[in-house]
């Protein structure tokens, strides 16, 4: 296996890890409105999360990072032909940043309640246009050589010439919304599976009865969008059965949590997101970016890829550090893996500024 194919997989699996991390994040911040009918639920539902969100935010950091440094001409490409849309991702982590963050700096009950909006909206934007940006990439955007091309260029060695054409409407088309309805609404339920498992009380009940609701119309908008995705694929006898199992762990993760089994719940439903990121991956490769124009523009892990001796380095530096920062990640969870209810909570200050003791996430 060459390094650009081993590089194309760890890129997968970290977006595989972001989307299982810090979809459950972005799921909890959506669900605030829905399951926080009061300030002391929302803030059992924001510590639930306050803990990890950050470290598993860092995994996005790393998947770009990654694709900067192996494939620069995949990640210049879909950068500046997704600005926009990136730009609005961006906006909206940084909006649910401050929310987490700054939420309990001030006993106001106004203040909470902006906080609370700009985490809701922090959240739905990333887990939104995130499905859009991947629906865009498996299904193809008009990139096109730049003028003044040299005639006879042979962009399946050398890709340094092809640019995106296409502007923000152009990524709005039926497939990409279609999947980033289903980011949306499985990242919801996934975080209302998450809420069950690390909370009791009413809080927990009412994660369960979301997860429920919300869970079936995921898996209407997953069927549709991975069973559309099958059009786009070189490699349907591998990616439709991707895409059935993907289908059958939602529908067990969706029985468990009607059973009450927590645990298993949100196993089923990592899996079924790492299934569904998988299909979508293998469907693409070689090409890492599909031209709508003409397969002779289109990206690949060969075009696109650094120099051997940077994949060299950088497979040396990720052997090395990987293991590291999956071990710290895990017990990171293991030290905060008790569940918290209502009654854990201590009471707001009575002064009209928040209290050191009370200012952390969720106060």
């Amino acid at each position: 296996m060459d390094l650009q194919t081993v590089w194309f997989i760890l890129v997968a699996v970290l977006w595989i890890g972001y989307f299982v991390l810090d979809g459950f994040d972005l799921g909890v911040g959506m669900l605030l409105p829905i399951i926080g009918k009061d300030d002391l639920r929302r803030r059992v539902m924001i510590n639930s999360i306050a803990t990890v969100w950050d470290g598993n935010e860092v995994w996005l950091l790393v998947a770009g990072g990654a694709t900067f440094a192996a494939f620069p001409l995949w990640y210049a490409t879909m950068f500046s032909g997704f600005y926009l849309a990136l730009f609005l991702v961006l906006v909206g982590l940084i909006l649910r940043g401050i929310g987490l963050e700054y939420r309990g700096k001030r006993n106001s009950d106004s203040w909470r309640r902006r906080m609370d909006w700009m985490i809701t909206v922090g959240s739905a934007l990333p887990a939104l246009l995130f499905g859009v940006a991947f629906g865009n990439v498996i299904s193809g955007t008009p990139i096109e050589p730049l003028a003044g091309t040299p005639a006879g260029t042979d962009f399946a060695v050398n890709a340094m010439s092809l640019n995106y054409t296409g502007n923000l409407f152009t990524l709005l088309n039926p497939f990409s919304l279609l999947v980033g309805l289903m980011t949306l609404t499985v990242f919801m339920a996934h975080g209302a599976i998450f809420l069950a498992l690390k909370t009791s009380g009413e809080v927990r009940d009412a994660a369960r009865s979301v997860a429920l609701k919300i869970g079936l119309a995921a898996a209407v908008a997953a069927v549709g969008a991975l069973l559309w995705a099958q059009a786009f694929s070189g490699r349907v006898a591998v990616t439709l059965p991707l895409a059935l199992i993907a289908a059958v762990l939602w529908l067990g993760a969706l029985f468990m949590t009607m059973r009450g089994r927590d645990g298993w719940a949100f196993i089923l439903s990592t899996a079924t997101i790492a299934f569904a990121v998988t299909e979508m991956f293998v469907g693409l490769f070689p090409n890492v970016m599909v031209s709508s124009t003409d397969a002779l523009y289109n990206l690949t892990v060969y075009n696109s890829s650094s120099q051997s001796y940077t994949l060299t380095v950088m497979t040396i530096v990720a052997a090395v550090m990987t293991p590291i920062v999956l071990i710290y990640q895990g017990w990171t969870f293991w030290v905060f893996r008790k569940r918290i209810s209502t009654s854990m909570i201590p009471p707001q200050p009575e002064s009209g500024r928040a209290d050191d003791r009370y200012a952390g996430v969720g106060r």
